[in-house]
This record gives structure tokens, C-alpha cells and sequence, in this order.
């Protein structure tokens, strides 16, 4: 099973908050503005409501733990081997989630951006570069970020080697817009295939 869902971002956090961890309020309090601050509480808040559903769990009792990359999953002991992976863009968040396999999303807002063709010569590999110039920016970026995502890879160096239009046997990215004035991009690897 494979699942997308859309949730705005534009909640009080109040009545949100009991469901972190320690942790993550420490991580919330660290923001140096507000409106950061708030977007983490109710994204990470959102995760777990939507995760305890998922796995018949209250969303403060979803364990997540983190891979050396910093990748957060499911502690083991839970009813499904749930992935999933989150993006948030202004006041939109985009969740995926997939049974078993590996899965990234990304999301942007689309807008003028002006160190867009010198990001994309050195990130972008010829045929990402191609399609850049026909399709715009961000949706090159979100399909390369979402399946980093999946991989569990930050950004960093080798991007331009990393070629999103040939992806090894057993990934897709395909490429939404979630709604207007947004594009997405979710990547997700058949079960079974290594990150």
C-alpha cells in the first residue's frame, strides 16, 4: 500500500504539543522564529496522529527511532513495517507512507528563485539540466529530493552525478502538484529494494 496525504500546516500548536516527545519540543524551541517553530510542532504533531492510525497506536506512544543518516522510522514492535517520509513548504505539508518499502516525498512552493540555473548546473545531471529548462526548477529539485529522501542521503556533494530520469531497476519518482502554486514530487522503491 502505498499512500499520500495533504494536511495544511496552519493549526495551534497548543493543543498539539502533548503528543512530542522531549525531544522533539527541544528540537521546537530551538527555532529562531515562530512561524519555523510552529510549522515543526504541528508537521511532526500531524506525523504521529497519522502514524498511531496507521498502526493502531495513540500518536505520544508512536516510538520513532533515527538511522546514522538521521532518517526516522518506526522502532520495531509495531503492528506494520510502515516507511514514511515528510516535506512541508510554507503552510503545506505532504506525508507518504508505504508498507515495506523504502519511500521520499518533497515539496515547494513555486516561486521566483534567483540563483536557480547556477544551483541547477551544479546539482543537476545533463538530463535533469534538460528537463529543468523545459519543465522549471522545482520540479527537478523535489524529484531529486524526494528520492535522497527515500535513500536516506542529505544533500550534498554528488548531486549532479545523481541521476533522477535513470533510476536504478525497482524506483519511480513521479512528479504532483498538490495544489495550486505547489509541486511534489514522491519517490518509492519496490519492496524489498535497498536504500
Amino acid at each position: 500500500m502505498l499512500e499520500v496525504v495533504l494536511a495544511p500546516l496552519e493549526f495551534e500548536t497548543r493543543p498539539l504539543e502533548h503528543v512530542l516527545t522531549e525531544d522533539e519540543r527541544r528540537r521546537a524551541a530551538a527555532f529562531a522564529f515562530d512561524r519555523d517553530r510552529r510549522r515543526f510542532i504541528v508537521a511532526r504533531a500531524r506525523l504521529r496522529q497519522l502514524l498511531g492510525e496507521r498502526v493502531g497506536a495513540a500518536p505520544e506512544s508512536v516510538e520513532l527511532i533515527y538511522k546514522a543518516n538521521g532518517k526516522p522510522e518506526l522502532a520495531p514492535g509495531h503492528s506494520r513495517d510502515l516507511r514514511f517520509n515528510v516535506a512541508h513548504s510554507q503552510e503545506l505539508a505532504v506525508y507518504a507512507f508505504a508498507d515495506g518499502a523504502e519511500v521520499g516525498i518533497d515539496v515547494e512552493a513555486l516561486r521566483e528563485f534567483e540563483d536557480a540555473d547556477a544551483i541547477a548546473a551544479r546539482a543537476f545531471s545533463p538530463a535533469e539540466h534538460q528537463a529543468y529548462r523545459a519543465f522549471g526548477f522545482f520540479y527537478c529539485w523535489t524529484r531529486k529530493e524526494a528520492y535522497l529522501k527515500a535513500l536516506g542521503i542529505g544533500l550534498g556533494e554528488g548531486l549532479r552525478a545523481l541521476d533522477t530520469s535513470c533510476l536504478p531497476r525497482g524506483w519511480r519518482v513521479e512528479s504532483f502538484a498538490p495544489m495550486p502554486g505547489f509541486v511534489a514530487a514522491l519517490a518509492v522503491g519496490e519492496r524489498g529494494v535497498p536504500a
